[in-house]
């Protein structure tokens, strides 16, 4: 495969760092509209410079790595589907839902490989929970609790033009709670605060947030989210079930435990998601890969995407308006 990567901000260095190892893709180029940062991130890798129109029409390219600045995705997106390309795109797909629903829509018509980059989905732990959880390990699962806790917000300028707490950072927790719940979400209650930086309300986001998602069956997972974690990288899963108990834990540098009089003492978690989910990068790379070898869809799809969006947009009325929202309600 060859393949090109389309953004030069951090997301697309830690992409093309998983790109330029991988055995089977040639690294084919970087496209980015600040010029020096492509050229920077093509030079570390040995690759070239591209034009970002010019590469869809490269027949050269098989394949185009969206990682570029949130409201740009669905555009290239678009352009890399009537061109033909297989496609890795990061999430989400674009700010609004409907928006979202024109990209995702064009995807299928014209039936390209398309990935979205809900990297979790190949951590290793999380994998293993959800082998376990289809092998019945814990019965029937009734209850879902999933932590994410970044160690320290980003800039507000990010948190401007990010969608919001529930689009940028939720997301992904939405996304896990689909997969592993493997049962169609009823309602969506959500509610939050600005408690970490006082700026972050001033620019109509919030900091922290608790969600209750109600499946079909009657299956409730509990969504707790903060900008902020003293201590580090906070990645937490438990799946609570008929009989029995699943638990993913943080991940530190090294798992010794020193227990002294004092008490016990484990490293931090992991800092950021750079260390923590790079295994995954790789992984959901490789999948990408291995799909459009097979022409086959790849773990996480552009129809994942839409519908995490969903639940994005269901959260954020659910926030405004103090009450559930049903998800049939979020068209």
């Amino acid at each position: 495969m060859k393949l090109a990567i389309l953004g030069a901000g951090n997301i697309a260095k830690v992409h093309a760092q998983t790109v330029a190892a991988h055995p089977h893709i040639e690294f084919a180029g970087v496209a980015d509209a600040v010029p020096q940062a492509a050229e920077a991130l093509a030079e570390q890798y040995g690759t070239q410079v591209l034009d970002s129109e010019a590469l869809f029409t490269d027949k050269d390219i098989d394949a185009v790595l969206i990682a570029s600045s949130t409201a740009t995705h669905a555009d290239f997106l678009e352009k890399a589907a009537e061109h033909g390309k297989a496609v890795l795109c990061e999430k989400p797909v674009a700010l609004d839902l409907e928006r979202t629903r024109r990209a995702v829509t064009t995807v299928q018509r014209t039936s390209i490989v398309c990935g979205l980059g809900f990297n979790r989905r190949h951590d290793p732990q999380y994998q293993e929970l959800k082998k376990r959880l289809v092998e019945g390990h814990i019965g029937n699962l009734e209850t879902l609790m999933i932590i994410s806790r970044d160690p320290a917000p980003p800039p507000v300028a990010y948190i401007k033009g990010s969608g919001g707490l529930f689009r940028d950072m939720t997301i992904h927790d939405f996304d896990m709670a689909r997969w592993l719940l493997a049962d169609p979400i009823r309602e969506v209650h959500a509610t939050g605060s600005a408690l970490v930086n006082k700026e972050i309300g001033a620019a109509g986001d919030i900091d922290t947030a608790m969600i209750t998602l109600v499946s079909e069956q009657g299956r409730l997972c509990h969504i707790s989210n903060s900008r902020r974690a003293a201590y580090g990288y906070d990645q937490r899963i438990e799946a609570f079930g008929s009989e029995g108990m699943l638990r993913a834990q943080n991940e530190g540098e090294t798992p010794l435990l020193l227990m002294r009089e004092e008490g016990e003492l484990s490293a931090p978690p992991k800092h950021f998601y750079l260390e923590r989910y790079m295994t995954a990068y790789r992984r959901e790379l490789d999948d990408f890969y291995m799909a459009w070898k097979e022409q086959r869809d790849p773990l996480a799809t552009a129809e994942d995407g839409y519908q995490a969006q969903r639940l994005a947009e269901a959260a954020s009325r659910s926030l405004h308006s103090g009450q559930p929202v049903r998800l049939s309600d979020i068209n």
